[in-house]
């Protein structure tokens, strides 16, 4: 119990003091290729103003277009064994020879501030997550409406050469198959309805009591107010 909540303890609570005390959540959007995960997650952050994408570390070099603190927060070899070494990472992986990590410690601070943090990420960093903090974790895995609709989009896009977009459909074998360890799951058919579909569970998400501690003296308050009610009437 945070210092903020032990304070309203015993005390009268508002709906509004209630709601600012809620511990936010790590919303993760996992998909193979070619599911419009991206996407989604780029409206999410468009329209959700309590909601922020984690951005990761890596050892990769920057590339031109890329900036600090933006895109990645850019580190070498001896930091990322140091913040592995002192569990300061939630998940990470090893990409073509670079690390790629999501720090603990702005998300924390996210979390206790009442803010949401959204994941782009794999099936590995998500069950990474999991490991290390899984009431805090709500997964939905985005699949496309079907395999012919996946291919259509990865080559719509006009980026990879043909064997890539093959690499890409063969990992998707063994991404799909873990699509019931996630918590919800979602066919976008229909990138509108896909989208508010995941806003929907987002917003209902929020309002799980484990997530609202400070919801107890309000409805202590209501409660006794209530049974004062009602001992007057007697």
């Amino acid at each position: 119990m945070s210092d903020e909540i032990a304070e309203l303890a015993g005390t009268r609570v508002s709906a509004e003091q209630a709601d600012k005390q809620r511990r936010g959540l790590m919303l993760v959007l996992s998909s193979p290729s070619g599911a419009g995960k991206s996407t989604i997650a780029r409206l999410l952050l468009e329209k959700e103003t309590n909601l922020s994408l984690s951005i990761s570390v890596t050892t990769r070099p920057r590339r031109s277009s890329e900036v600090d603190g933006v895109h990645y927060h850019f580190i070498d070899d001896k930091r990322f064994e140091q913040l592995k070494a002192h569990d300061e990472l939630l998940e990470w992986a090893e990409v073509h020879g670079n690390y790629y990590a999501t720090p603990r410690g702005p998300v924390e601070n996210a979390l206790e501030s009442g803010r949401d943090v959204l994941f782009d990420i794999d099936i590995q960093g998500t069950f990474q997550l999991y490991d290390k903090m899984r009431s805090d974790v709500v997964s939905i895995f985005i699949l496309p409406p079907s395999i012919a609709e996946m291919k259509s989009r990865l080559r719509r896009r006009a980026e990879d050469a043909e064997d890539v977009i093959n690499r890409r459909l063969k990992t998707a074998v063994g991404e799909m198959r873990h699509w019931s360890k996630y918590d919800y799951v979602i066919v976008n058919d229909d990138l509108e309805r896909a989208y508010e579909s995941v806003r929907a569970i987002l917003r209902a998400e929020r309002h799980k009591q484990h997530r609202s501690p400070a919801i107890a003296p309000l409805i202590d308050g209501m409660v006794g107010d209530l049974e004062r009610s009602l001992g007057d009437a007697g």
